[in-house]
């Protein structure tokens, strides 16, 4: 099985079969959930996702170091290679090759510049299609500052994905509606009792659950 016949197993079918589509060009979605429960894991879902349909990623991390992005990729690779019995070898070099990692520091550094970051990257010949922006506080992100990303992928025919630490449950109560607005999609992370599940805020009202263990989507 190669990476393409494993793209249609991967958990983020499971997510379009509740939302009825993954993000589309110039679409950008939002994950939220309480600290430590799981938003990293779904982002990199998505970022395996594009990486198994042969698409360049960029993941830029707020809160994390590199090594540790690192390891929640191979970590999730492994999961899902492992429930289709595919040797990870054969795939993992191939995937992560379209894959780059940035860290920044929130304090110095606004969306804008991780917007000029991309732009040179793909100035340089990298064909980027999907963004995942992990660990960024968007309260204290201005709106034209979100506003400039949107048009950015708009542009570029990009995606992306950002995380979210907010313990709200309704799609008013998560961030101001000027920034609701430019996410297409926005789902909220809920623990319920020994489960975990995802609920669309936005762009649909079901729930995917989450696998405890591995925190992959499921049925």
């Amino acid at each position: 099985m190669d990476k393409k016949n494993l793209f249609s197993y991967s958990p983020v079918r499971y997510f379009e079969n509740i939302s009825g589509s993954n993000l589309k060009a110039g679409e950008m979605g939002l994950i939220t959930a309480k600290k430590g429960l799981g938003k990293t894991s779904i982002l990199v879902q998505f970022g395996l996702d594009n990486l198994l349909d042969d698409k360049y990623l960029v993941h830029v991390s707020f809160d994390q170091e590199s090594s540790n992005v690192i390891s929640w990729y191979s970590s999730i690779l492994a999961e899902i290679s492992k429930k289709r019995n595919v040797k990870l070898e054969e795939i993992s070099e191939d995937i992560m090759k379209k894959r780059t990692i940035l860290n920044f520091n929130q304090e110095t550094f606004t969306l804008p510049k991780v917007v000029n970051t991309i732009k040179a990257l793909k100035d340089s010949g990298i064909n980027i299609y999907s963004i995942i922006l992990d660990g960024l506080n968007l309260d204290n992100t201005k709106t034209e500052d979100i506003q400039c990303m949107k048009d950015f992928i708009a542009k570029e025919n990009m995606t992306a994905w950002f995380s979210y630490t907010c313990e709200e449950t309704e799609l008013k109560n998560t961030l101001d509606k000027s920034k609701i607005e430019l996410f297409t999609t926005v789902a909220h992370l809920v623990p319920d009792g020994k489960q975990i599940y995802m609920q669309l805020l936005k762009n649909g009202d079901g729930k995917v659950p989450l696998d405890t263990k591995t925190l992959l989507m499921c049925k």
